[in-house]
């Protein structure tokens, strides 16, 4: 029975694993048919802006597998809007297709949301 599972993170990308952890989080429930969206708050939607490169940092580039995340039918991703304009970012900044959510719209995706995780 497919359940619709939302995914939270709010981490900044190059802080700790957090992100890498939803990522590995989303796949795994995508991976057993459930219907995986993810929202992106804080400083984790700088993970989404185009031409980052965690390899100057040192750290392995998992953020390349972000623009796989539609093969695995993982095709909602939602970005906090106070968060984009926090960053002064925009979405057509970003790397992968998202949808801009205020704090009204964040509140009623996860009332529709039969499992919330947040890491």
């Amino acid at each position: 029975m497919t359940k619709k599972v939302l995914v939270i993170c709010d981490a900044s990308p190059f802080d700790s694993q957090r992100i890498r952890d939803s990522l590995d989080m989303a796949l795994i429930f995508a991976a057993v048919d459930q219907e995986v969206s993810w929202l992106f708050k804080g400083p984790s939607v700088l993970a989404l802006k185009k031409g980052q490169q965690p390899s100057k940092l040192g750290i392995k580039d998992f953020l390349k597998q972000l623009k796989t995340l539609e093969i695995y039918d993982v095709d909602r991703i939602f970005v906090c809007e106070s968060a984009l304009a926090q960053f002064a970012l925009t979405p057509d900044q970003m790397s992968i297709d998202i949808e801009a959510l205020n704090i009204d719209q964040q509140k009623v995706l996860i009332s529709t949301q039969e499992h919330v995780v947040k890491l």
